[in-house]
C-alpha cells in the first residue's frame, strides 16, 4: 500500500497527547516496512524518519491553508497514492484529495464538556468536525468509549471506526526509586514522600477537587505526606497555585520537562488522577508503568486502561477521593499488589500493536470502504 501520513504533528505538538501519538505510531509504521509512506514534514527532526520506504516532504509551518488546500491535495493526487491520514483530529483535511481517507478522532470533548474548552476552539471544532466526518471514508479513534461518543453525535456506521489504544513511551519503566527520589528532592525541593497527579489543568481535570480531598484527609497518613501538581502554571493552574500557594502540603512544580517525568512517577508513592473525562488517558498508563500505584476516575475511557490494576474512584465524589488515598497509602501490601498488576496492565498496550491494528484499518479502508 502507499500511504501519505501528515506527520507535521510530530514537531508542532510536540509534547502533548497528539504529538506523541503521532511520533510513535509513524515511527512503528515506517520500520514495519510493509508499505511505501509519503510523509508530510516540518521544521527539523527529521533523521529517524529517513528510510528506504519513505518519501519525506517538507513544508513550512507558514501559510499552512496553501499547503492544506493547494499543495498537499496537488501531491497526493499525482503519486498514486491509496490512503492519505490525517492523525491530528482531521485538520487539514482538504476535500480536494481524491484517494481513500482516515482520521484519527482522539476525543470529542468539546461536545461532552464544552464548558471545560475555549470558545475559539469549541467554534472551530464545531463547524469542522461534521464537514470532516463527511469527507473522511473512516475513523481511528483511542479508545471504546471515544468510539461510543462519534457514533452518538455524528451517527457513523459502527465498522467504519477502528480503536487503536495508545501506550506508553519506553522511557516510561521502573527505575530506582531511591535515586529518583534523591533527583526530585535536588531538582524540585520535594523532601516529604508525595502522591502525584499530573495531567494539566483544565476544569475536567478536577484538580481543585483533588486538593481540597487531599487537604482534608493528609493528616490521618501514617507518614507525613505532601501533594505533588505537576504542570506549567497558567489560567486555571496560576489560578490554584495562587489558591493554595501558602499551603506548605501542596507543592506545584511549574513546568517539568519530558526527560524528567519518569523520575516524577518512580519517586511518588502514588499517582492520582480523578478526571472526568478523557479520550483515553495517558498519565495513569505511564505510572503503571513505571511501578508506581494508581488512584484514578471510573468515568470516560480510564476503566479501559486502569483495569483492576488501580483504585478507580467516582471523581464527583470527595469521600471516595479521600478514602482512597488513605487506603493506598497506609496499607503498603495494597499499595504493592496494584504495583504488580499495574505493571502486568501496562505490558497490554504498546506503540506496535497500535501500529498493527492501523495497518489492518488501513487496509480495510482501501479494500472494503
Amino acid at each position: 500500500m502507499k500511504i501519505a501520513l501528515d506527520a507535521r504533528g510530530i514537531n508542532w505538538y510536540s509534547g502533548t497527547g497528539i504529538g506523541t501519538y503521532t511520533e510513535n505510531l509513524v515511527l512503528n509504521l515506517i520500520n514495519s516496512n510493509e508499505n511505501q509512506y509519503k510523509l508530510y514534514w516540518s521544521k527539523d527532526k527529521l533523521n529517524n524518519y529517513i528510510k528506504n520506504n519513505v518519501d519525506l516532504v517538507l513544508t513550512s509551518s507558514k501559510s499552512q491553508k496553501f499547503f492544506n488546500e493547494s499543495f498537499i491535495p496537488t501531491d497526493i493526487n499525482r503519486s498514486n497514492i491509496d490512503l492519505y491520514h490525517v492523525p491530528q483530529n482531521g485538520i487539514g483535511l482538504s476535500e480536494k484529495i481524491s484517494c481513500k481517507k482516515i482520521i484519527t478522532i482522539h476525543d470529542l470533548i468539546p461536545y461532552i464538556m464544552p464548558e471545560t474548552v475555549g470558545k475559539g476552539y469549541i467554534k472551530k471544532f464545531f463547524q469542522e468536525m461534521p464537514q470532516l466526518m463527511d469527507l473522511t471514508n473512516s475513523i481511528l479513534t483511542v479508545s471504546e468509549c471515544s468510539k461510543k461518543d462519534i457514533i452518538k453525535f455524528f451517527n457513523i456506521d459502527s465498522n467504519k471506526i477502528f480503536v487503536t489504544p495508545l501506550a506508553s513511551d519506553k522511557k516510561y519503566k521502573p527505575l530506582n526509586k531511591t535515586l529518583c527520589k534523591d533527583y526530585v528532592s535536588t531538582k524540585y525541593k520535594i523532601s516529604k514522600p508525595f502522591l502525584l497527579y499530573l495531567g494539566g489543568f483544565s476544569e475536567r481535570k478536577n484538580v481543585r477537587q483533588l486538593i481540597l480531598a487531599f487537604l482534608n484527609i493528609y493528616k490521618s497518613f501514617n507518614d507525613e505526606y505532601c501533594l505533588v501538581i505537576g504542570g506549567e502554571r497558567r489560567d486555571i493552574g496560576k489560578q490554584l497555585y495562587e489558591e493554595f500557594k501558602h499551603n506548605d502540603n501542596v507543592i506545584f512544580t511549574g513546568y517539568i520537562h519530558s526527560e524528567d517525568l519518569p523520575y516524577l512517577y518512580n519517586a511518588a508513592t502514588t499517582f492520582i488522577y480523578p478526571s472526568l473525562y478523557e479520550g483515553f488517558g495517558l498519565p495513569p498508563l505511564e505510572s503503571m508503568s513505571c511501578g508506581t500505584a494508581v488512584i484514578s476516575s471510573n468515568l470516560s475511557s480510564i476503566p479501559e486502561v486502569v483495569g483492576n490494576a488501580g483504585i478507580l474512584i467516582d471523581p464527583y465524589s470527595i469521600s471516595q477521593l479521600e478514602s482512597s488515598m488513605v487506603t493506598m497509602i497506609n496499607n503498603p501490601d495494597i499499595r504493592a499488589n496494584y504495583i504488580t498488576e499495574g505493571l502486568k496492565r501496562a505490558e497490554l498496550f504498546n506503540w506496535k500493536t497500535t501500529s498493527n491494528l492501523t495497518e489492518i484499518a488501513y487496509k480495510t479502508t482501501i479494500d472494503l470502504l
